[in-house]
């Protein structure tokens, strides 16, 4: 008989208990004992238990992190996971990828597992999120017509936004037919020209909104070509048609508010608007008002008028002007007129002969010289009053 390690029987009956299947990604329903949580790693360590048995078990942090509830000793849950060893104690023991409160049972799993599987698929993505419509003019609701959501929903619109048609589908909100029933309601509502879809119902037990729940459901949602809002009745736990819709809503009369704007913040949007509108014209009429002053004074000044009447000043300026220059040179040359006429005086032979002397001529010329004629000659004297003719008798 061979000789084996602690070490090696556990690691065999770790082997062993990996590949069988039937202790892989199993469910196991039972009672939480000797919960602890260590701080530091996150990791979750508890007994699970029924009335017979025990079976220790572990979460690690990074599935326990996406618990959306905290256990507690003496809670019922179902645990999924895999059986396995932990070798270096040699217990055999629970690896738990997740918890759920007992109560709802398969439902509860089953409901994870689509979740988790249309998460997948980016059904809930925010990326596929689209806006409403600031002012529709045609607004659907799908839901149940003998039912207090519609009157709601038509209370809302009728008061907040009379302007737009409401469009209100019948769909059975409850019961096996309920899935076909709303996603044919959708349909219509769409097909009908609604411009956003109110998809809901009042309140009631998980059980009563399972519908909201369903896949078909959640893939009509998805697919609708204009705006959903989710307004199933529930303010806690979200519905996975809230998680697929354009937007959430806990009311159907919640949703009736989000879908339609206030009348009365129309009516103040639009004054705002109007006044905004007169000043924007008054401050345009100001400014064209004193663009055309300013292009008038720069036309007046270009005109044709008034440049004839800036030319006609400064040719009267000029006219001014050359005249008292005119005068002035006038003046000048008078005065040096003067002064020459003086200085010829001065310098006139007419002016020696007043004095005594006289002037000889012969033949017009003017007798400088006694060579300059001949005896017999006769010769004109000219004296200061009057003159004589003399004949040259004798030169020297």
């Amino acid at each position: 008989m061979p000789v084996i390690t602690v070490t090696q029987i556990n690691k065999y009956i770790g082997f062993m208990l990996k590949g069988d299947r039937n202790l892989q990604g199993i469910a196991v329903k039972g009672e939480i004992a000797d919960f602890v949580c260590h701080y530091r790693s996150g990791h979750m360590y508890f007994t699970l238990k029924d009335s017979e048995s025990t079976i220790k078990a572990v979460m690690f942090a990074s599935a326990a992190s996406r618990l959306r509830f905290r256990p507690e000793d003496g809670m019922s849950v179902v645990v999924t996971g895999s059986v396995g060893v932990y070798e270096p104690g040699g217990v055999y023991q629970l690896y738990a990828n997740d918890i759920i409160p007992d109560g709802a049972g398969k439902a509860s799993i089953a409901l994870e597992q689509l979740r988790k599987k249309l998460a997948k698929e980016g059904i809930f993505d925010q990326s596929h999120k689209r806006p409403l419509p600031a002012m529709p003019k045609k607004i659907g609701v799908v839901t149940s017509l003998s039912g207090a959501a519609v009157r709601d929903v038509i209370n809302v619109l009728t008061r907040r936004y009379p302007l737009c048609e409401v469009y209100a589908v019948n769909a059975t909100v409850q019961g096996e037919e309920a899935p076909d029933s709303i996603c044919r309601g959708i349909l219509r509502a769409e097909t009908a020209g609604c411009e956003v879809i109110i998809v809901g119902r009042g309140g009631g037990s998980s059980e009563d909104l399972s519908a909201f729940n369903n896949e078909k459901v959640v893939y009509a949602v998805y697919n609708c070509r204009v705006p959903v809002i989710s307004a199933v009745g529930h303010e806690t736990d979200y519905s996975l048609a809230d998680l697929a819709a354009d937007m959430r809503a806990p009311t159907p009369s919640a949703a009736a508010e989000l879908a339609s704007p206030s009348i009365e913040s129309l009516y103040e949007r639009l004054s705002m608007l109007g006044k905004r509108g007169r000043k924007a014209v008054d401050d345009r009429y100001k400014a064209k008002k004193e663009q055309l002053a300013l292009l008038s004074g720069r036309l007046a000044v270009q005109s044709p008028e008034n440049r004839l009447k800036l030319a006609s000043e400064r040719l009267e300026s000029l006219t001014k002007r050359s005249s008292t220059a005119f005068a002035h040179y006038c003046d000048r040359l008078g005065a040096e007129l003067g002064r020459s006429a003086a200085r010829l005086d001065a310098l006139s032979p007419l002016k020696i002969l007043s004095r005594g002397y006289s002037l000889a001529y012969r033949e017009g010329q003017l007798v400088k010289d006694s060579s300059a004629v001949s005896e017999g000659d006769m010769i004109e004297l000219r004296f200061d009053k009057g003159g004589a003719e003399a004949e040259i008798k004798r030169i020297w």
